[in-house]
């Protein structure tokens, strides 16, 4: 069976939720808010699906330690920076991962509206 170039399987991390401290308000530096992680990491499986070794394939109990050091971290302005970063960490930390992506979410952003959710996504590859 051939494997398609890039990494065509994934593994997904939803709902990984941390207190930061990040935004560019005072209070949101201050008193901090609830985000919310969704991480996709694209990969080729087969290797470790076929040996049945973790080495092989991305070790998502990482994934998950990462992401909680960079929400719970350094005080950001833009949650695109922690989206960024929380992608780069991935890439070199998971030798396997092709590509990750990275959506951020911030559901009490601070907007003198109603509204669901905002979300920043960010896509890194190894090109």
């Amino acid at each position: 069976m051939e494997t398609r170039a890039g990494g065509r399987d994934r593994i997904t991390l939803t709902g990984l939720t941390a207190h930061g401290h990040h935004g560019v308000f005072d209070h949101e530096k201050r008193d901090g808010q609830e985000f919310t992680t969704d991480v996709v990491v694209h990969l080729d499986a087969a290797p470790a699906a076929a040996g049945d070794h973790l080495e092989h394939t991305v070790n998502y109990a990482q994934v998950a330690a990462t992401v909680l050091q960079v929400i719970t971290g350094e005080s950001l302005d833009l949650i695109e920076t922690v989206a960024d970063r929380i992608a780069r960490a991935l890439l070199a930390e998971q030798p396997v991962a092709a590509a990750v992506e990275v959506t951020v979410h911030k559901p009490h952003a601070p907007i003198e509206a109603d509204f669901a959710d905002v979300a920043v996504t960010a896509y890194r590859d190894r090109t």
